[in-house]
Formats: structure tokens, sequence, C-alpha cells
């Protein structure tokens, strides 16, 4: 049996979940309410305050998804309640970062700003002009931002210059030598 996949996903009274007959989750929360859409291999039933996940058969696929859905389900429950952050940061002379309205506009050495839409869902907030968190309660979501906001300009290993994730460990390559 799965690992993960047999473990309960517990939650409190802050959190609503419920199973649909389509065999959907669905986790509401203060903040927002998120779908989990499973595969008919992959069945869910509410237990008191935690969520049982069961697996049809004891093929490979099956026991795969059977963890899959458990972190997803679990993820869900914390995203609602507590939401699920990611930090960038921009390094480079000029690089800047401003938030108007729905829109992420970036300075980032080139001739023209770079305009990003936020997402429904996504909130993004510039604290520094060159720091940048990604916040949301759908943890893939908040992830998928953050790569694509990184994938503008991503850290040039020569002088580092680019968008980084918070905490990133960027490896330096050495330039040309100057002599033999």
């Amino acid at each position: 049996m799965s690992r993960i996949g047999k473990a309960p996903v517990i939650f409190d009274d802050k959190v609503q979940v419920s199973v649909t007959p389509k065999n959907e989750v669905i986790v509401k929360g203060a903040k927002s309410s998120l779908n989990i859409a499973m595969l008919p291999a992959i069945s869910a039933k509410l237990d008191g305050k935690k969520v049982v996940l069961t697996r049809a058969d004891e093929s490979k696929e099956s026991k795969a998804l059977h963890g899959l859905y458990r972190s997803l389900i679990q993820n869900a429950v914390i995203g609602v309640t507590k939401g699920f952050t990611r930090g960038l940061e921009l390094h480079g002379v000029g690089y800047r970062a401003n938030v108007s309205g729905k829109k992420l506009e970036l300075s980032l050495g080139f001739s023209h700003p770079v305009i990003f839409d936020i997402p429904d869902g996504i909130e993004i907030k510039v604290e520094k002009q060159t720091a940048i968190s990604i916040i949301g309660a759908n943890k893939e979501l908040v992830g998928q931002v953050a790569a694509k906001v990184r994938g503008f300009r991503p850290p040039e290993p020569y002088l580092g210059k680019g968008v980084r994730y918070t905490g990133e460990h960027l490896r330096r390559k050495a330039g040309k030598s100057a002599g033999k």
C-alpha cells in the first residue's frame, strides 16, 4: 500500500470538505475554494474530520495515483487555511518590479518593460522594488506563476543578474582569463 496514500487527510473546523458523486473533492476555507477531480481508480470518503482515500485495484498506476491525490488534497487543505508563498529576487542594475492593478510590470534590462497579467487566485506583493512575493491558495498555480516570472530573465552564471527564487544558490562561472 502507498505510504503516503494510506495516511488520512485531517482538517479542522475552519475548513469544509465535501465529496461529490462525480469523484471530486471540494475544499472550502475562509479565503477560497479548491476542487480536486480524481480518476475512477481512487475514491475518497469523509470520516468525521478526515478524508480517507482508497484505490480500486493494486496496479502500479493506482498505487501512484493514491499518494498523488492524497498530497493534492492535503495541499488544498493547507492552501485554503494558510496559503502558499513563493519569493523572487531581482538582481541587476536597474532591475525593478511594480504592481499596478492586476498587472506586474518588470524592468529587466530590456528596451521595453515586461508586463505580466496576474491570474485569478494569485496575489503579488512587491515589498522592495527588487523583492516579489507570490501568494495564493493553489500550490501548483503559485509555483507556475513564480516559474513564469523567473523565466522572463533567468539568472545567468557569469554576473548573477536575473530573477531568482528567494534563497536560490547560483553557481557562478569564471569569466575569460585576462592573459596566459
